[in-house]
């Protein structure tokens, strides 16, 4: 992927989010010597990260820098104090790809042109170690040579998929962005159910943590889709069944996490104004 890029990467905002996919793309190969970061914390994971430039405000960038690609990884409430300040390299053909829930393409192209490539991601955190995915959605500006870079860039840390209907990208949210969110909250309430039912607390998070991480990887791997996966660990009448019999009911999982990512996705809409 070094290869791929010809210009710098430009990170605009370095946190959770912006970190990670970063901490993924130097694991992948990306020059560390192309790659500069705006944040005004000073970006303290990567300081030493050998040839990585940061500096603390979008003034201190070299007049010639002329990024390849902009990453803007700035939270959504922040947006309109930092944004503009880089409508300068629309001209030069940089491609914006934003990682910002909720903030439309829309708003992108009044703060940095008309005429500015806009790319609306959305990934989600498991990009630090290579097992993201990422969604992407370019507007009318963004030529496919573009698109497909971005594509490939999020690529080097998982899974992405090229989409033009910018109405999926708050449902995509919902379900992957602030997924990971929820699939660590089940692991805690796993083990925390298992220490009620008398297990030693190291051992329940253990046992919890694995059979996630298991799970998942089973179903990642195999040709069954996870309900005959679920349903080859069911034998009638049996433990799974009890359990599933709760998780399965009216009241259960299936409308639980329905209404979660009905809730991401109204506060992703709430978010774009």
């Amino acid at each position: 992927m070094a290869s791929a890029l010809e210009r710098p990467l430009l990170l605009i905002g370095c946190g959770k989010m912006g970190g990670a996919m970063l901490e993924g793309w130097l694991k992948s190969g990306i020059a560390a010597a192309g790659v500069w970061i705006v944040d005004p914390a000073g970006a303290a994971d990567f300081a030493g990260a050998a040839g990585v430039t940061i500096v603390a405000d979008a003034a201190e960038l070299p007049g010639g820098l002329n990024p390849e690609v902009a990453i803007i990884a700035v939270k959504p409430q922040a947006m309109d104090a930092v944004v503009g300040a880089y409508a300068k390299y629309t001209d030069p053909g940089c491609v914006f790809v934003s990682i910002a829930a909720g903030t439309t393409i829309a708003y992108f192209e009044r703060a940095l042109g008309a005429d500015a490539a806009v790319i609306r991601v959305m990934p989600n955190t498991p990009a630090a170690i290579g097992q993201g995915i990422s969604v992407l959605c370019p507007n009318a500006n963004t030529n496919a040579e573009q698109a497909q870079m971005a594509q490939r860039l999020l690529e080097t840390v998982g899974e992405a998929h090229l989409i033009d209907d910018e109405t999926l990208m708050d449902a995509v949210t919902g379900v992957s962005g602030s997924g990971p969110a929820y699939v660590f909250w089940m692991i805690d309430c796993l083990a925390q159910a298992g220490v009620e039912a008398g297990l030693p607390e190291g051992l329940s998070a253990s046992l919890a943590l694995q059979t996630v991480a298991g799970a998942g990887q089973l179903a990642r791997s195999s040709d069954d889709p996870p309900d005959q996966l679920r349903r080859n660990v069911t034998s009638p009448g049996g433990t799974t069944q009890a359990a599933l019999e709760v998780l399965m009911a009216d009241d259960g999982l299936k409308p639980l996490l329905a209404r979660a990512v009905a809730a991401a996705a109204r506060r992703g809409r709430e978010l774009a104004g």
